[in-house]
């Protein structure tokens, strides 16, 4: 499979911007949604795609 579109795929968002708070949700569970949201945005830096192509390369022989 490739790794990108594996990446791609897992990189679904916690929560969407209208999503109303919930009664039970605690006061700091917006923020930490919004810091693991912007870290699954971060892209991919080269040298990791270019180890992940390395490795796929190696894996279809």
């Amino acid at each position: 499979m490739d790794r990108r579109k594996s990446q791609e795929k897992a990189s679904g968002k916690l929560g969407s911007k209208s999503r109303p708070k919930g009664k039970d949700e605690p006061d700091w569970a917006e923020g930490l949604r919004k810091l693991y949201n912007s870290v699954v945005d971060e892209p991919l830096p080269d040298s990791f795609d270019e180890l992940l192509k390395k490795l796929d390369d190696d894996g279809a022989k």
